[in-house]
């Protein structure tokens, strides 16, 4: 199997993980806010089947993959009773920001583990250093002698760039992203409405024009995240 097969391979796995405790994080603080309607539908779970949308999860990806781009998108969205909560706007508020939450914590989390991978494991400073090389899509390189930890190294780097990826990019206020939802409790009443049916039309033309604008807030948190991973 070829790296760039396998490095596909990774990411997807890492991106329908995300996917999962992303919007499990959603349900799961609805409910704990009094509104257990998607906890009800089952999307407290790590079951792909029950959150991913053809469109945002799996087309948008392929896309971003094959022009070499983010690998961005998002999965089918959990129903929110806005009448269940007992704030409506901070508890919509809380359980928008729940998703993108859960995204930044897994990236933290992953680059726990690949710090304590560094020196607690033989030869985990090299096979994070290889894992980083490939994972800027760089093939040819030869990792015959990083032993049988160095996939997960791969995994650990994708977890962090790929959950950094989600949580800038589902903070722009565009329907259906988190951001919207925060932005949509401080509109007038009234414009929700219209705001709402831009969303798709605005999201397909950010998809495919907005990398520079995603790229303003990425890459100064991946950088950060980086620099933590050589220092520490």
């Amino acid at each position: 199997m070829s790296q760039g097969v396998v490095l596909i391979l990774f990411q997807v796995l890492v991106l329908v993980f995300a996917f999962c405790v992303h919007e499990s994080a959603h349900a799961w603080t609805a409910k704990r806010l009094g509104d257990p309607t998607a906890y009800m539908l089952g999307r407290v779970t790590l079951n792909p089947l029950k959150h991913l949308d053809p469109f945002g999860s799996v087309l948008m990806p392929l896309i971003g993959l094959y022009y070499g781009g983010f690998i961005i998108g998002w999965a089918k969205p959990c129903p929110v009773t806005l009448r269940n909560f007992k704030n409506i706007r901070r508890d919509d508020i809380l359980t928008s920001l729940a998703g993108p939450a859960s995204n930044l914590a897994m990236a933290i989390g992953a680059l726990l583990l690949l710090i304590i991978f560094k020196h607690a494991v033989p030869g985990g400073r090299s096979s994070i250093g290889a894992a980083i090389y490939m994972a800027e899509a760089s093939e040819g390189f030869d990792t015959s002698g990083l032993g049988a930890l160095f996939p997960i190294a791969l995994l650990l780097y994708f977890g962090v760039i790929i959950n950094l990826m989600l949580f800038v990019f589902n903070l722009f206020p565009i329907p259906p992203l988190d951001g919207s939802h925060i932005l949509r409790n401080f509109l007038p009443a009234g414009l929700d409405t219209a705001y709402a049916r831009i969303g798709p039309w605005a999201l397909l033309l950010f998809f495919f024009f907005g990398g520079r604008l995603i790229g303003v807030f990425y890459y100064p948190l991946i950088g950060s995240f980086a620099h933590l991973l050589a220092i520490l």
